[in-house]
């Protein structure tokens, strides 16, 4: 099949429109209208198991902060996030439940994807615990009673190819997220830093596709397991 090549103009645009967009916005892309449909799987070291569907959707720009407008994503579970892309990357603002009045700023930027978009960028942002449990005391989950911990993220590899339900994606960013949550695990093991991993892949035009997250506890005291999330649907 014969391809004829750009016209000068078109070229000239296409080079211009990538040098307008801030460094990750095709990797998280930001404009209204956007939905994506995830899988989400969670099993744990006790051989039981949760899958449910997690639905974002991009609202548009808003101008609820104080802070100026930024860029609305709504999640199905009834949580509201505020960000914004700039040359520095792309990073959350402000975020807010549907229990919160208004939306709750981020003491500092909360990084997505930082700039430069290379192997061996990381930033740091908090995380908490989504799957250790207690197996005796209530409420189980870990993240009521812990505060949240620094986690520190790195682009670990670029122009991966993903499989997912919703297909195969090429040119993808991996990063990797790792932190250290010091819990007691028993009487026998004693105070321990309980590993927290997090896998991520975001993919041009497209945006996350998948996630894997692992807190292993091997404790009697302790409940640990891992949590997959892969794009089942995407437009």
């Amino acid at each position: 099949m014969l391809v004829r090549p750009l016209g000068l103009p078109v070229l000239l645009g296409l080079l211009l429109a990538a040098c307008s967009e801030p460094p990750g916005a095709s990797l998280f892309p930001l404009d209204q209208g956007r939905t994506w449909t995830y899988r989400l799987t969670s099993e744990w070291e006790n051989n039981t198991s949760e899958r449910e569907a997690v639905v974002l959707r991009n609202e548009g720009r808003d101008s609820a902060l104080d802070s100026g407008r930024a860029w609305w994503r709504r999640s199905d579970s009834g949580i509201d996030y505020w960000l914004r892309a700039d040359d520095t990357g792309v990073y959350r603002v402000a975020s807010k439940s549907d229990l919160e009045e208004a939306p709750r700023p981020d003491p500092q930027p909360r990084y997505v994807l930082k700039a430069p978009i290379a192997v061996g960028t990381n930033w740091s942002a908090s995380t908490t615990t989504y799957l250790l449990r207690r197996r005796n005391d209530f409420p189980p989950e870990i993240r009521h009673s812990h505060p949240s911990v620094p986690m520190v993220y790195t682009i670990v590899a670029l122009n991966q190819q993903v499989e997912t339900p919703a297909g195969r994606f090429d040119g993808c960013v991996k990063v990797q997220g790792e932190a250290k949550l010091k819990l007691f695990s028993d009487p026998v093991q004693g105070w321990r830093d309980m590993p927290l991993t997090t896998l991520e892949w975001y993919c041009p035009g497209v945006g996350l596709v998948r996630v894997e997250r692992s807190e292993p506890a091997n404790s009697t005291f302790l409940l640990g397991g891992v949590m997959k999330m892969e794009l089942m649907s995407w437009e």
